[in-house]
């Protein structure tokens, strides 16, 4: 394993995307990881979009282990509910895993053995952190880091049959990054983190650009769309804002009651259109939730959610075939 690589030795990434400022900025004359003052807040250019900058933590043990630690913690909190297995019941977790003959039941152990591989891994890691901390040096070929290599890369592999919270698909890039965040140096893992934001502001930008699109001809939710552009806008702030920043205080309720004004209107074009309503409207009314729903769910992850973004623009598109004429 490549632990604790030195940042001198860190490279920028290739990919490159249209460039879509969420800033006021001449992106067009801004080079990849260029980090400045943007609106007052310090920011690091990514993809066409200036991101919130924080320093990557020191290089050493603990810092790692806080890393991993806060990551699993985070990796658990944004998928499906039973699967946080503890560490100690890794082996346990495995048996019902090989023994268990139904097929939906066998993607449910298999999730519930990726927790408890993530948890080994973390203890693992955590005790070694803990010794070097009181001059217990462990070096890098010691079987204890090969075996928590072993269980982070076993667990990412699993992870891919994890669900998220919603019941969707799994998001694979967030079940990983523990393990990316043991074999890459802090700046590079960081670094890889932004490139992850960027994507999923990209994403949150399509979402809403053909949601507009698609609700273009019903001019009763022209509010909706101007109110749905708020709450992107602060779904973006949410994403790149780190909850132990102070301003996290002031970027999340205008967050959140951006996202009640939008369930607010639908709410109140429902009510309007009842007992009789089109049936285009109702539908129409569905698609702003799932928008709203959708772009909450990649704010708070700050992953792509590539399946069902794609799902979400289909959606759109067959009901804009279905209501061509309307």
């Amino acid at each position: 394993m490549n632990f604790l690589i030195s940042p001198k030795n860190s490279r920028l990434w290739g990919r490159k995307f249209k460039p879509v400022t969420t800033r006021k900025a001449d992106v067009l004359k801004v080079k990849m990881g260029t980090i400045s003052e943007i609106d007052g807040v310090e920011c690091i250019f990514i993809d066409g979009y200036w991101i919130r900058y924080y320093d990557p933590p020191a290089e050493s043990w603990e810092a790692r282990k806080n890393l991993i630690a806060g990551l699993t913690r985070r990796t658990f909190h944004h998928t499906e509910r039973g699967i946080n297995t503890p560490g100690e019941n890794l082996e346990l977790a495995r048996f019902h895993f090989e023994n268990t003959n139904s097929e939906e039941e066998n993607r449910v152990a298999a999730a519930m053995l990726a927790g408890a591989l993530f948890n080994r891994a973390t203890d693992i890691f955590t005790t070694i952190a803990d010794l070097e901390q009181i001059g217990v040096h462990i070096k890098r070929g010691n079987e204890l880091l090969q075996e928590c290599s072993e269980c982070l890369e076993e667990a990412m592999e699993l992870g891919k049959l994890v669900r998220h919270i919603s019941g969707n698909e799994g998001i694979n890039e967030l079940w990983g990054e523990p393990l990316k965040a043991f074999t890459m140096s802090s700046y590079d893992f960081y670094i890889s983190r932004y490139v992850k934001i960027s994507l999923s502001m990209r994403d949150m930008d399509r979402i809403n650009a053909v949601l507009k699109e698609t609700l273009k001809p019903f001019k009763e939710f022209d509010p909706v769309i101007s109110a749905m552009f708020k709450f992107t806008r602060y779904a973006k702030r949410n994403c790149e804002t780190m909850k132990r920043d102070p301003l996290y205080f002031t970027v999340w309720p205008k967050f959140v009651t951006r996202s009640d004004h939008v369930t607010q209107l639908v709410d109140g074009i429902r009510q309007d259109h009842s007992p009789n309503a089109d049936p285009s409207i109702l539908e129409a009314c569905n698609l702003v939730a799932e928008c709203r729903e959708l772009i909450t769910y990649i704010s708070a992850a700050r992953v792509p959610m590539t399946k069902v973004t794609n799902r979400f623009f289909d959606t759109c598109s067959e009901f804009q075939q279905k209501h061509r004429n309307t």
